[in-house]
């Protein structure tokens, strides 16, 4: 019999064990220890931990102190910035806005605001802050400053790093109709993330993203197996894939367990199981809360990896 496959852990600090460096010298009121976690990390890697540092709530005192003692500094800026904007969606929560109160909304809106007065100034003294600029895009979306707005953020981020693919993601949901956007935009944003980039690169993601916020989109599971059967959404999820993680020139680096999590399911919903296995074979158990949620999380991740498993093989 062959040896049970382990737990999936969406625990960030599990595929990165910087993250834990960093999170315990938050908890500590550390800075000298969380500049140290920053050190000599390019924008992708640096982008990436300050995303991660939000999930350790309680920590905007501290950086408050921070960057109040020295508004110049563009790590302590962004740290702020991104503490405010997790605090604010926490207290927002994932729903949809119908079911969200006035109060949750007012307390929302009131983080982004001041997350976006440490922000502007962020970006303003350093125009190529990839991190600061991405969570501008984000708090685009969250105060509904519409798409133009949202686009002219991204643009001025592209500008510096034309690449970054968080910054996509976070433009492509903005570019959703569940964010007053709609699917022509969308998708077409989408492909040009991942035809504008090498192959090899990770930007394809995205337009695996925008079919996976397709198929959540429609109202009943008919509707969405149809969706992921079709014989164009199959190609093209396989044609990104060719163009990104099933790429010789693919080298996993910044957000490589969201990249893979997102292939990953996609490959999986559409049967094209022995691609789907190869993802879950390189992630193991690392998995991440985007886009696992969206299938029952843990869950979600077991029943497809099983699957893949029998359906596509296991190396």
């Amino acid at each position: 019999m062959p040896a049970p496959l382990p737990a999936p852990t969406f625990d960030p600090g599990a595929a990165y064990p910087e993250v834990n460096d960093l999170h315990k010298a938050l908890v500590a009121a550390d800075w000298p220890a969380v500049q140290a976690v920053f050190a000599n990390r390019d924008h992708g890697h640096r982008a990436m931990l300050v995303g991660m540092a939000g999930e350790r709530s309680g920590t905007e005192p501290f950086l408050r102190r921070v960057y109040d003692h020295d508004p110049t500094d563009a790590l302590a800026g962004a740290l702020l910035g991104n503490s405010l904007i997790r605090t604010g969606w926490r207290i927002r929560s994932s729903y949809r806005a119908q079911h969200v109160s006035r109060e949750q909304f007012d307390q929302f809106h009131d983080h982004l605001r001041r997350a976006e007065q440490v922000l502007i100034d962020v970006t303003a003294r350093h125009p190529a802050d990839s991190a600061a600029w991405t969570q501008r895009i984000t708090i685009a979306r969250g105060l509904e400053l519409g798409q133009a707005e949202a686009r002219r953020r991204y643009d001025r981020l592209a500008q510096h790093h034309p690449h970054h693919a968080p910054a996509q993601s976070s433009l492509l949901q903005k570019l959703c109709p569940k964010w007053s956007g709609d699917w022509d935009r969308a998708f077409a944003f989408a492909r040009e993330c991942g035809q504008a980039a090498p192959e090899g690169a990770p930007n394809a993601v995205v337009l695996a993203e925008a079919h996976l916020e397709r198929w959540l989109d429609f109202d009943t599971d008919r509707e969405r197996i149809a969706y992921v059967h079709s014989a164009p959404v199959i190609a093209e999820i396989m044609q990104a894939g060719l163009r990104s993680v099933l790429h010789p020139a693919y080298v996993d680096r910044d957000d490589w367990v969201w990249i893979r999590s997102v292939f990953a399911l996609m490959f999986s919903l559409t049967g094209q199981w022995g691609p789907a296995a190869s993802q879950f074979t390189v992630l193991g158990n690392l998995g991440t809360d985007y886009p696992w949620d969206y299938v029952d999380g843990a869950e979600g991740f077991t029943k497809y990896r099983n699957l893949a498993y029998a359906k596509g093989g296991r190396s």
